[in-house]
């Protein structure tokens, strides 16, 4: 399970130096929760919509590459593997600096995860 991002660490770590952006960057754990998050959102989205009877079916893990930095992104799965996702794609390894602004953007105007997340499964309607 992803920890919450904790702001004051991100300021002490800052303060003591750390990057912003980068492989080791104190945003990148931010980028990728918002990411994983819109992702759930998607796949929450895709079995509500589902006709046949269809399930979560675990993660899998891959190394996504940001402006920000990379991370490793846990990327939902269904059952019947119709599950195809949007703001990443299948094979997809690099996020878009326009993607990664809109996410912290959302999230910088005090959206909530859940708010994200009902945002971007409202974009898939």
């Amino acid at each position: 399970m992803t920890q919450e991002f904790d702001f004051n660490e991100a300021l002490k770590q800052l303060q003591s130096g750390k990057a912003l952006v980068g492989k080791d960057g104190v945003l990148t754990p931010l980028i990728k929760q918002l990411t994983e998050a819109a992702l759930k959102a998607e796949l929450e989205q895709h079995l509500e919509d589902d006709i046949q009877p269809n399930r979560k079916n675990g993660s899998t893990s891959k190394t996504i590459k940001t402006s920000t930095g990379e991370f490793e992104l846990e990327t939902p799965r269904d059952r019947a593997g119709s599950f195809e996702p949007q703001l990443i794609k299948k094979n997809q390894t690099k996020l878009s600096e326009e993607i990664d602004h809109k996410i912290l953007s959302m999230f910088s105007m005090g959206l909530s995860y859940r708010d994200i997340r009902k945002h971007v499964a409202d974009l898939y309607e």
